[in-house]
């Protein structure tokens, strides 16, 4: 991999790492928040679940934008405003005003994906869509671990609301670095000629100029049975995602009596896993599709199966009877969850006959992802709630993986076709 394309990879790399370090706050301070304003479990999963309200509702109208004006600008006003709601997070009073933070949160947040889905068509060649997807989506693991560790350490250093006005600080950081580097490969002034011209004429087959090729209305997209089979899939892995990002420190100060800082240090462990372990098996889905030559074909589908299937393994977790063991099968889980996500999503660009539906295609696939994790904070809050223990929502989860695997055999078999 060559170094320009390595510093957008890194870029977008860090842009959801901070989209999930700002996410992952509540979930570790939630118990002192819930104290501070007496909120319940059914209540705290609504909390939870309250800024995917509003992302889930933006993605598309996002990735209108995005195929519109570019990802650049998009980019960059997301981040500066969910960076905001996440600080103003710190002066919250009650339980209605920590909502609206999380619902403004939410909304900025909905730029990442389709954007990112964008970048990674205009960016990446080919043969190197699948490491460059999974780089991008690690974020969403990286995240967590790092944002467990350290709003853990600050939550006990300065307390819930110190935690949240830092946390929200560093988007500020690369907002400046992404408005002095990010172009488009043809004016981007990082790379050299033969890495430009590598890049446009391997990043798709079809066309040179991927700005200059027409997009195709919204409902074309979603006439396609590949494309909500490509959603749906999305959305069973997210599932699992969602479940583990808002409700696993919770579940393990309950069932192992950890601290607020040791909490963090055990989230971070699977998380920081997944990232490394996910980045291996796209390099070997990469390599197995250079070989096959299967691209356009849809060969990748066969490691999103693969990835949802092992990603299944949480359904043991409630059998496991030590802190260790509980992580060691979480990780497992995660690395199966994170690769089947960043696949999913490589493979609709894979699947996509029209570069220039990019934006809007990663805005229905991200939505479709969404509606299930929106469901899953909740759905576990009222499972806890009823059950007193986490053991059915780990089964709902596994139930939600065997699915996802179906759907991805049967019904992404066709190439997404616009025109």
């Amino acid at each position: 991999m060559r170094s320009g394309r390595a510093i957008v990879y890194v870029l977008l790399f860090l842009l959801v790492t901070i989209n999930y370090i700002d996410r992952v706050a509540l979930s570790v301070a939630a118990r002192p928040i819930a104290v501070a304003f007496d909120i319940s479990t059914v209540q705290m999963g609504y909390l939870f679940s309250s800024f995917l309200w509003t992302y889930l509702v933006s993605l598309i109208p996002m990735g209108i934008l995005v195929d519109r004006i570019g990802s650049r600008a998009v980019s960059a006003a997301g981040m500066a405003v969910w960076s905001l709601a996440t600080m103003a997070t710190a002066f919250s009073f009650s339980f209605a005003s920590l909502l609206a933070t999380r619902l403004v949160m939410g909304a900025g947040e909905a730029t990442t994906y389709p954007a990112g889905g964008r970048i990674i068509r205009e960016w990446a060649p080919r043969g190197e869509r699948g490491v460059a997807t999974t780089i991008f989506n690690a974020g969403g693991y990286a995240g967590p671990a790092i944002g467990s560790l350290l709003v853990g350490w600050l939550a006990s250093w300065l307390g819930w609301r110190g935690a949240f006005f830092v946390a929200g600080g560093i988007g500020f950081i690369w907002l400046a670095a992404w408005l002095a580097l990010f172009r488009r490969p043809e004016e981007a002034r990082f790379i050299g000629a033969e890495e430009r011209a590598r890049i446009i004429a391997e990043r798709d087959a079809a066309t040179a100029d991927l700005a200059a090729t027409p997009s195709s209305g919204l409902l074309l997209l979603l006439r396609s049975r590949t494309m909500w089979g490509l959603a749906l899939t999305q959305g069973c892995a997210v599932y699992t995602q969602y479940l583990l990002l808002t409700w696993l420190p919770s579940y393990l100060q309950t069932t192992r009596n950890l601290s607020i800082l040791k909490t963090g240090i055990y989230t971070a462990l699977p998380y920081f896993g997944a990232v490394v372990l996910s980045i291996l098996a796209a390099r070997l889905s990469d390599r197995l599709l250079r070989r096959s030559g299967g691209v356009h074909t849809g060969e990748r589908r066969t490691m999103v199966v693969v990835s949802l299937l092992a990603a299944a393994i949480i359904l043991a977790v409630p059998l496991a009877g030590s802190t260790w063991l509980i992580l060691a099968l979480l990780t497992l889980s995660l690395t199966g969850v994170a690769s089947a996500v960043s696949l999913n999503i490589a493979l609709t660009n894979d699947l996509l006959t029209q570069p220039g539906d990019a934006g809007k295609a990663m805005g229905i696939l991200v939505s479709g992802g969404n509606a299930f994790g929106l469901m899953a904070p909740i759905v576990t809050g009222y499972v806890i709630a009823a059950t007193t223990t986490y053991s059915a929502a780990f089964l709902i989860a596994g139930f939600f993986l065997v699915a996802g695997a179906t759907i991805s055999l049967t019904l992404t078999r066709r190439p997404i076709r616009t025109a």
